[in-house]
């Protein structure tokens, strides 16, 4: 029986990280973020960091005690048992397909700028495609590949960020970041919610833990280091366009437009294409991960067993990647990805307050597994205000977001029935 090959190490791992932290709305939050927090917008940043690492950490514990593919969907399953760890699972691989999609027609978007007729009809199509079939392709030839494509974009996306950064710090104007006006409630409490989704996706590091080489040691490093390495740069980008744009809320393309201030339009250029690199590397990131979370799916046995066959020549998951691939592509012909986003809210809440449970509950209760090679400091306070971070989502999320994720974690429901039937007929 083939195997899936382990060959990725931290760096690979904190590449992904990154990578899926660091999409393209990089280059368009700094606006919305400045439209609801004003001048805190920078501060809020920084602090929000802080509190995506109380979860990163509960993560981190957690991938320190196992060795194998599915991150959340692992952990959750071993601690709340199988529905629930099925439900984690399939909404994160749900949201995975949803969010490729976005990435795929953003990118048509942005590519229309400098083609127009890629924003419709056949060029869209093709472009769609073409992007989907050389993502598949990639991805099913190895794991070495699928890592090494996700590096190269991911220092291809830092790069222009970090001469954004650096070139831009002399323009910054200081009154336009200390000069903080009363912030309300109502404003801290969207702008929180805002920023909790822009430093989403480090939950996928864990996810291809079976294909790394030394995933307890490792898959924690690249956790807490993602954290660090997005948050800096998010902050200090959002420092240089709130510095260099007296009127960032009205802009559409914050990054852009300010880099055009300091570095000409051979910045606003460079911006452009490294917006286009960094969804492009988004996307490559959406590809390696989603597949390996419906293959974890497969592999114990709450799928069929087809989505978890190994390739014999490439050691991959090739059903799996196919698969998620073409559910994507599918999405983002249809357009029908638009309305499945609003589920993202609610997969969020159960996979970050199911895994700082799980932190709990698994020290209480080990169960057999390996003792944790990281623990969390302070005891149960990092996993309780993760859990708080995490209900703070539902708090904030529309009657839309939550009726779209009970609808989806209905639909899991009725996959995972179905499989149990099918399991003892």
């Amino acid at each position: 029986m083939p195997a899936l090959r382990r060959a990725l190490g931290r760096w690979d791992l904190t590449a992904i990280g990154v990578n899926q932290v660091i999409g393209g709305s990089i280059f368009l939050l700094p606006a919305q973020v400045a439209a609801v927090l004003g001048a805190w917008s920078a501060i809020a940043i920084g602090l929000m960091g802080l509190v995506s690492l109380s979860v990163a950490l509960c993560f981190a514990e957690l991938a320190s005690r196992f060795d194998g593919t599915g991150g959340p969907y692992l952990y959750t399953r071993r601690a709340f048992g199988d529905v629930f760890g099925f439900e984690v699972g399939w909404m994160q691989w749900f949201t995975r397909a949803a969010s490729q999609a976005t990435i795929m027609a953003g990118t048509t978007l942005a590519l229309g700028y400098y083609w127009p007729a890629a924003m419709a009809g056949w060029p869209r199509a093709l472009v769609i495609l073409a992007i989907t079939a050389a993502l598949a392709w990639v991805n099913v030839r190895g794991i070495r590949q699928g890592a090494l494509v996700v590096n190269a974009l991911t220092i291809a996306k830092l790069l222009p960020l970090a001469i954004f950064i650096v070139a831009g710090l002399p323009f910054v104007e200081p009154s336009r970041l200390t000069t903080l006006p009363p912030l309300s409630v109502r404003q801290a409490l969207a702008g929180a919610l805002l920023l909790i989704f822009m430093y989403g996706g480090y939950e996928v590091v864990p996810v291809p833990g079976g294909e790394a080489i030394e995933p307890r040691r490792d898959v924690p490093f690249a956790l807490v280091l993602t954290i660090v390495v997005v948050g800096g740069v998010m902050t200090l980008a959002q420092v240089v366009a709130q510095g260099v744009l007296p009127d960032l809320a009205v802009h559409t393309t914050p990054i852009a437009d300010a880099a055009a201030v300091f570095l000409g339009a051979s910045g606003a250029l460079l911006v452009g294409v490294g917006s286009l690199l960094s969804m492009t590397g988004n996307n490559a990131g959406q590809v390696l991960t989603g597949a390996r979370m419906i293959f974890a799916l497969a592999e114990q046995g709450q799928l069929p067993a087809w989505f978890g066959r190994i390739h014999a020549r490439f050691h991959t998951p090739a059903n799996a990647v196919l698969f998620t691939s073409s559910v994507a592509a599918a999405l983002a012909l249809s357009g029908s990805f638009a309305r499945l986003a609003v589920v993202a809210a609610l997969a969020k809440l159960i996979m970050y307050a199911g895994c700082a449970a799980a932190v709990l509950r698994l020290r209480s209760r080990p169960g057999g597994l390996r003792p944790a090679t990281f623990v969390v400091p302070l005891g149960p306070v990092v996993p309780i205000i993760a859990l708080v971070v995490s209900i703070g989502i539902g708090f904030g999320a529309t009657r839309e977001q939550l009726l779209g994720g009970l609808a989806a974690l209905a639909l899991g429901g009725l996959l995972y029935a179905s499989q149990r039937t099918g399991i003892r007929d």
